[in-house]
């Protein structure tokens, strides 16, 4: 998969049909949502009256009750039906609500209106867990993070088309509204169309018995989600980011209107920006996990989004409208269009605030659904994603309760930006408390792509399932931190006792579950414990890393390898993976003249290393002679 882009996949039927599908949904959802935010906010005594100051909260809060209500049994549906015809369904549906949308538009029917925003989200609710559900019957896991990528590169491009649209419709005067109505009535029916195109997908479990209690679905779903803690709290992951992306997302017009002093048209502005941030975020996750599920990412983007949401309150709450870098007399207090904001001081610093808020939410974000996706069990996977949205319509709903409820009390929508950023921070430390693997990964991810840059090769002879014994050439200390975050799976590492108890790196070793190994003459005990631990990863079909030469070398060259690896196999007859390490020599981290980590010149970034991985040996043709012979061969020169 090395040269493969994740752009190849809009060509083939197997995924673009399901894109486009996707993408002309959420287009639509947001046409329909923002142009009657729009019109509530900006013009309300004419629809319906809410307060403007919170008609976006309240017309989030009516999208998302449908998923607090239906999300259990659109869970169960899209395990029991064919996703194709079920989808084809649902773009039926969302004709039919466009119908009454458009009666709502051109004769001012507010409640009508409303009522479409329920059934919209009603839509919503029934699509998103068939949609998730499809993309691991059809994608392969390496292109799982890719896929992710791109649905949520095109989920926020649609939302920004979309958005732009509203806008640009209403824009059109007094038959602005009948425009949208048009307009929501053709996306609608496109999305039908493109429906029509996706593959048979055969249902997951097609004699499962609905059980139309939404109630105590969503239990027993909540508890298929639990009983794989990781896949249970990336769910809550999720669900946080959308608890923090909700609170953005329905400010921005209160914060156009009453902080920026802006028009509808900056309104759009921002929700552009706050678009592009998260598309960009999601298509980079492919190139920076190395076509991998890469958990490490997760912590990056959240440790972003803290520093620029409180950033983002910063800038904020030094900006005064009309206080422009090039004009100094007063400025009358009208609503500003798109190009007198941006000549605003200040104006620049929020707009990077705010689009470097959203690519660090598609870091954070794509890892987490891809996770979820290849972890989950397949027979219950759409049950799972519904639990996903139940949780997330949950923590949106207390977003909107506790935005609704700062707000009254007197807080500015700048400190509710700066509060979220802080309570994201806190939220991130616990969630990394509880799950150290995200930081682990994090840690491995930062060593490879600052300290180091790592170029591999033969990734595809690590075998996709089942168990292996991984021997590798030992160079440094960090050498089990450049293997984790080259290998797509985890590996349990064996490892000196001395080298495991590393400062810092420590946290590493006893978070990735590494074996701590020490000779017979030093503690026989703890040499039988980690033979047996050994057999027993091997046994549950983990990958098991040993160091043969059992020690860090001093001269650069291979110690002889010794005759663990024999004994291993001896108990569990499995395929062995041999590696060479490159370039490790003479780093920071190596013991070249000297002790390891006592040389500060050597600690430059961007260290060109490499790895290589040979075809499986099978047991029966393994000798510790032979595999040194071949890492030898591996790492040539380059040591």
């Amino acid at each position: 998969m090395a040269g493969h882009s994740q752009f190849q996949l809009l060509r083939e039927r197997r995924f673009a049909p399901l894109f486009w599908t996707q993408f002309l949904g959420a287009a639509n959802d947001n046409l329909f949502k923002f142009a009657f935010t729009l019109l509530a906010t900006y013009h309300a005594a004419e629809w319906g009256g809410v307060d403007p100051g919170t008609a976006g909260f309240v017309i989030g809060a009516i999208f998302i009750a449908p998923y607090l209500f239906f999300s259990a049994t659109a869970g169960q549906l899209a395990d029991r039906y064919e996703h194709g015809a079920l989808i084809r369904f649902v773009k039926n549906l969302e004709i039919g609500i466009m119908v009454v949308a458009a009666y709502g538009f051109m004769g001012r029917h507010a409640m009508a209106l409303y009522a479409c925003v329920f059934l919209m989200g009603l839509h919503s609710t029934l699509f998103g867990p068939v949609k998730y559900a499809y993309l691991p019957q059809h994608l392969l896991e390496e292109e799982l993070t890719g896929g992710n990528g791109l649905v949520e590169m095109g989920t926020f491009v649609a939302i920004l088309l979309g958005t732009i649209s509203g806008g640009v419709l209403l824009s059109t005067g007094s038959e602005g509204a009948k425009y949208v109505a048009f307009g929501c009535l053709a996306i609608a029916a496109l999305g039908r169309v493109s429906a029509g195109f996706i593959p048979i997908s055969p249902a997951p479990d097609p004699t499962l018995k609905i059980n139309w209690n939404p109630f105590t679905e969503t239990w027993d779903n909540l508890r298929v989600a639990a009983r794989h803690r990781t896949v249970f709290l990336s769910l809550m992951g999720i669900s946080w980011l959308w608890f923090v992306g909700s609170i953005f997302l329905t400010s921005f017009t209160p914060f156009s209107r009453t902080v920026l002093g802006g028009d509808e048209n900056v309104v759009t502005l921002l929700l552009a920006v706050f678009s592009v941030g998260i598309g960009i975020g999601s298509l980079l996750c492919e190139r920076l996990s190395g076509h991998k599920v890469e958990i490490g990412l997760v912590p990056f983007g959240s440790i972003g989004m803290t520093v620029f949401a409180v950033d983002l309150w910063l800038a904020s709450r030094g900006y005064t409208p009309g206080a422009s870098a090039t004009v100094t007399v007063a400025v009358e207090r009208v609503p500003m269009g798109i190009y007198l904001f941006l000549a605003q001081q200040g104006s620049w610093r929020i707009m990077v605030d705010l689009f470097l808020v959203a690519m660090f939410s598609g870091f954070y974000s794509v890892p987490l659904y891809a996770l979820i996706q290849s972890h989950a069990e397949p027979s219950h996977r759409a049950r799972i994603i519904a639990a996903n949205n139940i949780l997330n319509a949950l923590f949106m709903i207390v977003a909107s309760l506790m935005a609704g409820a700062l707000l009254s009390k007197g807080l500015t929508i700048p400190q509710l930006f700066g509060v979220v950023g802080l309570m994201n921070a806190a939220v991130a430390a616990y969630i990394y408390f509880l799950v150290p693997e995200f930081l682990m990964r994090f840690l491995c991810w930062i060593l490879v792509h600052t300290v180091y840059r790592l170029r591999t090769t033969g990734l595809e002879n690590i075998p996709a399932k089942g168990p292996a014994v991984i021997i590798c050439n030992h160079v440094s200390f960090v050498d089990p931190l450049v293997l984790m975050a080259a290998s797509p799976r985890p590996i349990t590492f064996v490892m000196d006792h001395r080298i495991f108890k590393t400062p810092v790196l420590s946290f590493v070793f006893r978070t990735s579950k590494a074996i701590p190994i020490a000779p017979a003459k030093e503690n026989q005990a703890l040499l039988d414990e980690a033979y047996e631990r050994i057999a027993k990863a091997l046994a549950e079909g983990e990958l098991v890393a040993i160091f043969p030469e059992g020690r860090i070398t001093d001269t650069g060259d291979l110690y002889p390898f010794r005759g663990g690896i024999t004994r291993i196999l001896e108990r569990s007859r499995v395929p062995v993976v041999p590696m060479a390490l490159q370039g490790l020599w003479g780093s920071f981290f190596s013991r070249k003249d000297g002790p390891a980590m006592s040389k500060p010149q050597r600690a430059w970034p961007f260290k060109k290393i490499g790895l290589v991985v040979a075809p499986i040996i099978q047991p029966e043709a393994v000798t510790p002679e032979g595999l040194q012979e071949k890492v030898l061969a591996m790492r040539g020169d380059w040591r």
